[in-house]
């Protein structure tokens, strides 16, 4: 058991407690200390009194007490969310009727429209072109330099307001890369000799003789929309073949899928679902990725 005695040096009486000779005196707490504790209890008491603390049941459901001045961080929350679309919204509305090529050269407009752009990006545009913008099989990359409509600020808003071989849109972007296996107006033999004259296009390793076959098809079927030199047309949406940037893939197998049933991807006409403020912030954000080209 324990056993307090006063120590002999100090005076002090010890806590009882003794190890290996070794006995702890039991000293007072210093009395700031313990006004201090004392303060904070005070404190506590007059905070549950005054601030919302604690959450209690009733027939509706949980709550909490309000305390006496109200105060709820969910409030200033949306008066700050208030506070910074009311400063928005002047900018927003400047955006959606100024000319594209002078918002870009406002630093103050772009900020704001760049910052718009981004979240609506990846919002609506993400889940096809990736957060990155770096597209994938179908969909394409919006940070090079290679466009099938067209890169500047007004074709990339055309894109986006009207989409492409969407049906509910008018003046949607249309064009018809045919199903020349499908439709029955290619054979077997003629497609894969294409496809050789579309992979010496392009520079890739080819059959020279299928090749020079795939020319004559070529210039028969092809031409009139991607060109003598297959350097495409953005007129009719026609992409270049002899560059490395391929939609759908640009090896053989790929190649003689495309000739062969055709392609008809979709892109939506944004124009009837967003803004135009944010339609244009779009603009300007894809504009900027790297591949952006001028008026």
């Amino acid at each position: 058991m324990s056993e307090k005695h006063k120590d002999d040096v100090t005076g002090v009486e010890t806590t009882g407690h003794s190890w290996d000779g070794i006995r702890e005196l039991n000293n007072p707490l210093p009395k700031w200390w313990v006004y201090t504790f004392y303060v904070c209890i005070l404190w506590s008491f007059a905070y549950w009194v005054v601030m919302p603390t604690w959450p209690y049941l009733t027939g509706d459901g949980w709550t909490y007490t309000k305390g006496v001045i109200g105060y709820e961080q969910r409030n200033v929350v949306t008066n700050e969310l208030a506070a910074i679309a009311e400063g928005r919204s002047g900018a927003m509305e400047r955006i959606a009727t100024m000319p594209l090529d002078e918002i870009a050269t406002d630093p103050a407009l772009m900020e704001v429209a760049l910052g718009a752009g981004k979240a609506a990006f990846g919002d609506n545009c993400a889940p096809c072109h990736g957060s990155g913008a770096q597209g994938s099989a179908g969909f394409p990359n919006l940070n090079d330099d290679d466009w099938i409509w067209g890169g500047t600020l007004d074709d990339i808003h055309t894109t986006l307001q009207h989409g492409i071989r969407w049906d509910a849109d008018d003046e949607t972007r249309l064009n018809t890369m045919m199903a020349y296996g499908r439709d029955g107006i290619l054979d077997r033999a003629e497609i894969s000799d294409v496809a050789e004259y579309v992979l010496l296009l392009s520079n890739q390793a080819h059959d020279g003789e299928a090749a020079i076959r795939g020319a004559e098809v070529f210039a028969s079927q092809c031409v009139a929309c991607h060109g003598e030199a297959g350097t495409g047309n953005r007129e009719l949406g026609a992409p270049n073949l002899t560059d490395a940037i391929w939609l759908y893939g640009g090896d053989r197998a790929a190649i003689v899928e495309t000739v062969s049933n055709g392609r008809s991807g979709v892109m939506p006409a944004w124009g009837t679902r967003l803004d135009e403020g944010t339609i244009r912030s779009l603009t300007l954000f894809v504009h900027s990725l790297g591949g952006g080209e001028k008026q």
